[in-house]
């Protein structure tokens, strides 16, 4: 994933910044507790399609 990219992109539902996983192939939003999934490439910003992060993936 292109790190310029990731600059520019915001969580859809909070608005606040996203952490991009390279093993997992997601995008991280902390505040929304929501993970994003990357498809070939291209990140997939919608909530329906996003899975609910665990305290233990947020390490809380």
């Amino acid at each position: 994933m292109d790190t310029r990219l990731l600059e520019l992109l915001v969580c859809p539902v909070t608005k606040g910044p996203l952490e991009y996983d390279r093993e997992k192939q997601e995008l991280i939003s902390r505040s929304a507790r929501l993970a994003y999934p990357v498809r070939d490439g291209i990140p997939v910003l919608l909530e329906n399609e996003a899975r609910t992060l665990t305290d233990a993936e947020l390490d809380l």
